[in-house]
């Protein structure tokens, strides 16, 4: 059951990961046009700016499983450090619990917000509405999910390992 679930977990991390490298591929091809047109053209693009800003919130939500996977969020270094093995596992249970509850929150929240924000529209997009900004935070909030488990089953301390 455990490998099973780290099996989804690898896949739901990796997949978050791409899609927020995708998202700041596609923020910096925007800043780009944006440029271009605002300063070559001296015509700009009012959308590209909220598009930028969007995939930019779209990438941090995305990006963030991969870094509570690697454990490299939440943390008590001097504590973990100093404590017995079986302390560190207290600890890991102690944050992991911490992190599932502050996503949970962040995806209740995040899913009413991306409701309530239906019906407003975007400045520069009034086509598109905002819940798929704020959608960010309640999908986001899944991977999350996924990785902090992850982690729990099978620790990964690559913030330890490089600090100084």
């Amino acid at each position: 059951m455990k490998e099973k679930f780290l099996g989804i977990e690898r896949w739901t991390t990796g997949f978050s990961m791409i899609a927020a490298c995708v998202m700041l591929v596609i923020a910096s091809g925007l800043g780009v046009f944006q440029i271009v047109t605002r300063f070559v053209l001296e015509q700009p693009a009012e959308w590209s700016e909220i598009l930028i800003r969007v995939s930019l919130i779209w990438m941090v939500f995305l990006g963030i499983p991969m870094a509570f996977r690697q454990g490299a969020m939440v943390s008590v270094d001097v504590l973990y450090r100093w404590s017995p093995p079986r302390i560190k596992r207290v600890l890991d249970a102690v944050v992991s619990i911490a992190a599932l509850a502050l996503m949970l929150v962040i995806l209740w929240w995040g899913w009413d917000y991306a409701m309530r924000g239906r019906v407003q529209s975007m400045a520069g997009l009034e086509s598109l509405s905002m819940m798929w900004s704020y959608l960010a935070l309640p999908v986001g909030s899944v991977f999350c999910l996924f990785g902090i488990v992850g982690n729990f089953l099978d620790p990964k301390r690559l913030e330890l390992e490089t600090a100084q």
